[in-house]
Formats: C-alpha cells, structure tokens, sequence
C-alpha cells in the first residue's frame, strides 16, 4: 500500500511529535473539528462541516502510536416511516493502532491494506472516524418508536389522520358488480 503524505495543516492530521516513540507515554485532547463531506447512508448523516466534539487519548507502545476516542457529531436526515425531517446525534467509540511502518506491524495482523501507518508523526484519523459513524448509522432512522409513517392508500401522515381514517376496500373480483345494486328501502316496507 502505498502511503500518501500527509498536509499537517489538515483538520483530521494529528501530530504524535510529543509522544515520541517512547512506550507508555500518553497525552489527551479534545478537538473540535469539522465533518467530512459524504458521511451519510440512505436517509440520514452527519453535515459536512457540522463541529464533531472529540475525545482521544494518544498513547505510544511498542509498534506505533494506540489512538482511542469518542466523537460526538449531529445528525440530519429524514424519518423512513413518515418522511418527515429530523435531528438527533450520534455518539461513537472508535479504537485504532497506527503502526510506524511495515515492519512493526503485529505477527498475524492481516498485514496490508487494512493496517493504518504513521506519516513520519503524523496520523490522519478521518478514515477511523467515517468507519466508526458509518457502521453505527440507523439504516430506518425513525422520529420517534410510536412514529405510525404514511398511509397506503392516500399518503397521509398517520399521526394527523385520526382513528377514523381509513378507505373501504373492494375485492376487485365483486367491483363490476358495484354498479348494479340499488338500495329502494320503500319496496321492502310495503
């Protein structure tokens, strides 16, 4: 895998200079950055450029640099029942070795492509972060448990319909017939 080098300058690059590579050293911070552009799946996401809160913990070992955290992010999409627009958050844990290079990687890791390596002191975590936001998206996200959606038949929304909405139903087989009953309720009386 060929390693590209990375813009210190950006958002998601984060210096270990200060750590070393001395095992057991440790430091903590909690940047707020701004959100990747394309974190969504069907009918929700994270804006691009909202403020996501995090918490990390960057901690030297053996083979590179162990980077621990939350990310707090907001979250904008539409409900899959009722379709109407809802904000809510989402909160993650997200938990990833950067190794210094090749040869520190762990005997027996999948050793390659899915292995995260450090640019000289530097660590790109937006890739950790997307993976982590991603896989804990609600595919159905909902505005709420009791959310009754969309009517089938009309489009209404279920919740402002009332219990008296409803539409008859005709078997399609007895629909020609409709047309030929006429209710006289004199002839019966007489």
């Amino acid at each position: 895998m060929t390693q590209r080098s990375l813009d210190p300058r950006a958002p998601w690059v984060i210096s270990t200079h200060d750590l070393g590579r001395r095992p057991g050293s440790m430091r903590k911070i909690t940047p707020v950055l701004p959100a990747p552009a394309d974190l969504a799946v069907g009918m929700i996401g994270v804006p691009k450029d909202a403020d996501v809160e995090l918490a990390i913990r960057l901690e030297a070992v053996m083979e590179g640099v162990l980077v621990t955290g939350t990310a707090r992010a907001p979250l904008h999409g539409e409900c899959s029942r009722c379709l109407e627009p809802l904000t809510s958050e989402i909160e993650v844990d997200f938990q990833e070795l950067y190794f210094y290079s090749a040869d520190d990687a762990l005997p027996g890791s999948a050793g390659g492509e899915d292995d995260l390596f450090l640019d000289g002191e530097l660590l790109d975590l937006e890739s950790v972060f997307r993976d982590a936001v991603v896989l804990a998206l609600p595919l159905s996200p909902v505005c709420g448990d009791d959310c009754a959606g969309l009517c089938t038949e009309c489009g209404v929304k279920l919740a402002e319909a009332g219990p008296d909405h409803g539409h008859e139903k005709i078997d399609s087989r007895w629909a020609s017939l409709q047309g030929l009953i006429v209710e006289k309720e004199d002839d019966q009386e007489g």
